[in-house]
């Protein structure tokens, strides 16, 4: 799903035309590094869709450039330097990727534009699964901890990576001691959940609703401080006992050498976006924390993200 359109050399520098006035913004393209059904993909096909329910943006283009945990596309970023119409959809995965993978491009290369959410994680398994609650998976899985391999939709250093280390250290499994399977996405990880590839699958939950809803498969805990109105039957970990909270976060950076005009251009959009009833019931529906910021201020909570993630990699020997 690589859209075939302009790239580098040849696109246009321009701004998206239009938003002074009043009328929709147009030209605007939206990269998502890595797969259709994904998180990522869930995130941006959302916000560009309200962008355009609420007239804020027309013909707001998605398209998927997926490859090394979103390295592939943050290169792609960096390397349409000036092109105020291009953003890229991105988050904590795509931080500690940037170390693991030696990405020559990095994220303090690009123009931070807004932080839009927080989501948290979720343990699932497949609905014939042995396992019905975090005790019968927490039981089987100290027992022999590499037999039951666990996935997640990013490499490490990524979320789904940082999720169950950290969860198996709360349960006294040493981390190193973890069978991590990496799946670039959850359009990649369901599969492997729903085929038994996998004991359970530990990711944002939003990536599983429509499945959970269908019953192909079951949460046996949120990674959230309180339980998550889309998924009301679903208990916390602290709930079971487990002393563990954990959130992931997205948002979105454009190119470097952009103009400020370039820059307000996609701030403000995305505000007027944000600021909707529209994106108020997306939030709802999805089960997202709102936690918007923009510009300097999002640029600094990168940075510290940035700082922080590399740190941890560095004692992990991973980056």
């Amino acid at each position: 799903m690589v859209a075939v359109s302009a790239c580098g050399a040849t696109a246009d520098k321009g701004e998206g035309s239009g938003g002074g006035d009043g009328k929709p913004v147009t030209g605007l393209r939206l990269m998502v590094p890595n797969t259709p059904g994904s998180g990522y993909d869930l995130t941006a096909r959302t916000v560009t869709q309200v962008m355009q329910d609420t007239d804020v943006a027309s013909g707001v283009q998605v398209f998927n450039l997926p490859g090394a945990s979103g390295t592939v596309g943050l290169q792609r970023l960096v390397n349409e330097k000036g092109n105020g119409k291009m953003a890229m959809q991105m988050g904590l995965g795509v931080v500690g990727a940037s170390y693991t993978s030696k990405s020559e491009a990095t994220l303090t290369d690009t123009t931070p534009i807004a932080k839009l959410i927080e989501e948290a994680g979720a343990i699932v398994v497949p609905k014939n699964s042995p396992y019905k609650t975090m005790d019968d998976l927490v039981t089987a899985w100290k027992e022999n901890p590499k037999k039951l391999a666990v996935g997640g939709g990013s490499t490490a250093g990524g979320p789904d990576h940082l999720l169950p280390m950290q969860l198996a250290k709360a349960v006294g499994i040493k981390p190193k001691d973890v069978n991590f399977v990496s799946y670039d996405g959850g359009g990649e990880l369901l599969p492997a959940i729903l085929g038994n590839k996998i004991a359970f699958g530990a990711s944002g939950f939003g990536e599983f609703l429509d499945q959970i809803e269908a019953g192909q498969v079951r949460v046996l805990a949120v990674t959230s401080e309180k339980p998550i109105d889309a998924l009301k039957d679903a208990p916390t970990l602290k709930d079971q006992g487990i002393d563990l909270v954990f959130t992931n976060w997205r948002g979105i950076v454009a190119p470097p050498g952009i103009t400020a005009e370039q820059k307000k251009t996609w701030i403000d959009s995305l505000t007027k976006m944000h600021d909707s009833d529209e994106w108020k019931a997306q939030l709802e529906k999805n089960g997202w924390v709102d936690s918007f910021v923009t510009g300097d201020e999002f640029g600094t909570y990168l940075a510290e993200q940035d700082k922080a993630v590399a740190d941890i990699l560095a004692e992990l020997g991973l980056a």
